[in-house]
């Protein structure tokens, strides 16, 4: 459900929740499927548990909002049930994280799975709720990725898509330096760590200070 504080977003899904949540806890998954263009790539093994964490490689230009080029961010596993919920935090220059969470639960269906994503910000540290930073995604965002999880589950199940039928990203889909430069997917769910690379003025430095995470 959604609140001032955090959205909530549905869809039906035509897939089983084993093979969507094979997406979910795939660090190249979350750069394949988030629409917010932030993501650029991923490091790191398979999810399996609370406490596991990825590297993604981010871009901030993408959401054109603060100048903090390019970063990197760690996300930490902080809810995770097989093929049933996963919840992540984001961690990065500023500790303790400011704490945001991120999350999909899967319930199966008579179509394959009703998933639900949310973007939760109740949780955040009181020294950012008056910054005017969050939330630093809207709704829409949600939608579209839950758009692009559905096309990327979907077509792996096609007997036309190259790639697995065992909930494996198909080698298209996980390396996104194949992705075309006009595809959605090629950027990539979901903040800010650290200023872009050389000097920047005062005023850049001043408003980079705001956000550092995610």
């Amino acid at each position: 459900m959604t609140t001032p504080e955090r959205f909530e977003v549905r869809r039906q899904i035509a897939a089983s929740p084993a093979a969507v949540f094979a997406v979910l806890s795939d660090p190249n998954g979350h750069v394949a499927i988030d629409s917010s263009g932030m993501l650029q790539s991923a490091e790191g093994k398979k999810v399996t548990a609370v406490g596991d964490e990825f590297v993604v490689h981010m871009d901030r230009e993408s959401l054109n909002d603060y100048p903090m080029g390019k970063y990197d961010v760690t996300v930490i596993i902080t809810k995770y049930q097989q093929d049933a919920e996963i919840e992540w935090t984001v961690s990065g220059a500023i500790q303790p994280p400011i704490r945001h969470l991120y999350g999909y639960q899967l319930e199966p269906s008579e179509i394959g799975t009703l998933v639900t994503t949310y973007y939760d910000w109740s949780e955040i540290r009181e020294d950012f709720r008056d910054k005017g930073i969050f939330p630093v995604i809207q709704e829409s965002a949600l939608r579209a990725t839950l758009g692009i999880l559905a096309r990327t589950v979907e077509n792996q199940q096609s007997p036309h898509t190259a790639g697995s039928h065992d909930g494996r990203l198909p080698t298209t889909v996980t390396s996104p330096h194949n992705l075309p430069a006009s595809s959605p997917n090629q950027a990539a769910s979901n903040l800010v760590d650290r200023p872009e690379s050389g000097e920047i003025g005062k005023d850049r430095t001043a408003r980079s200070s705001r956000v550092h995470d995610w």
